[in-house]
Order: structure tokens, then C-alpha cells, then sequence
């Protein structure tokens, strides 16, 4: 059973930054696209940074200049860095494989609050 864990989240003042990490259980991350996705308090779960196994990365317009996905294939992590943070950044952060594949169980998602 795959499972993803995701951590790094926290209460960060508007302008901030955070690190988050996403890692599994097993070496599953190699040769698979890996995505960053945010669910924000009473809406749906929206895509929010791809990279693929050969490192492409694209972002949702909200995030571009903003946010950097990474992976470090040898550690079976997945990076999100988050600069320049809004309130409109709040959100539970959830990594999986692209919507458009067989996605793996979701994990607990971590919180990140931008707040003054």
C-alpha cells in the first residue's frame, strides 16, 4: 500500500516562505509525473505544480514566479518551496500523481495559513 506523506506546513505572516516535502513509502516516485495539489477551506481541491520524471515543471498562473516544485529521486521526495506566500495561499497541500493517471491513496495533506 503506497502511502504519501506530506509535511513542511505552517503559520507563515504574507510574504513568508515555507518548504514543503512529500514522500512515500517505497521507491514509487521514479519515472512518474508528481503533483502538487491545495484544498482551500470550503472549495475543491484545485492542481497547483507539476514535474515530471525528467524534471519539467509547470504551474498553476496563481503560483508561477511564486512557488518551485523539485524531486530528489534518491530520497523519494517531492519538494514544493513557496515564496512570497498570500492569505490566498491557505490551503491543506496534498502531493499525488497527475489527475489523469491511476493516483495513489491521498495522504493527511499538511496546512499552511498565511495570516498576519
Amino acid at each position: 500500500q503506497v502511502q504519501l506523506v506530506e509535511s513542511g506546513g505552517g503559520l507563515v505572516q504574507p510574504g513568508g516562505s515555507l518548504r514543503l516535502s512529500c514522500a512515500a513509502s517505497g521507491s514509487i516516485f521514479s519515472g512518474n509525473a508528481i503533483c502538487w495539489y491545495r484544498q482551500a477551506p470550503g472549495k475543491q481541491r484545485e492542481w497547483v505544480a507539476s514535474i515530471s520524471s525528467g524534471g519539467t515543471t509547470t504551474y498553476v498562473s496563481s503560483v508561477r514566479g511564486r512557488f518551485t516544485i523539485s524531486r530528489d529521486n534518491a530520497k523519494n521526495t517531492v519538494y514544493l518551496q513557496m515564496n512570497s506566500l498570500k492569505p490566498e495561499d491557505t490551503a491543506v497541500y496534498f502531493c499525488n500523481k497527475p489527475a489523469s493517471a491511476a493516483m495513489w491513496p491521498w495522504g493527511q495533506g499538511t496546512q499552511v495559513t498565511v495570516s498576519s
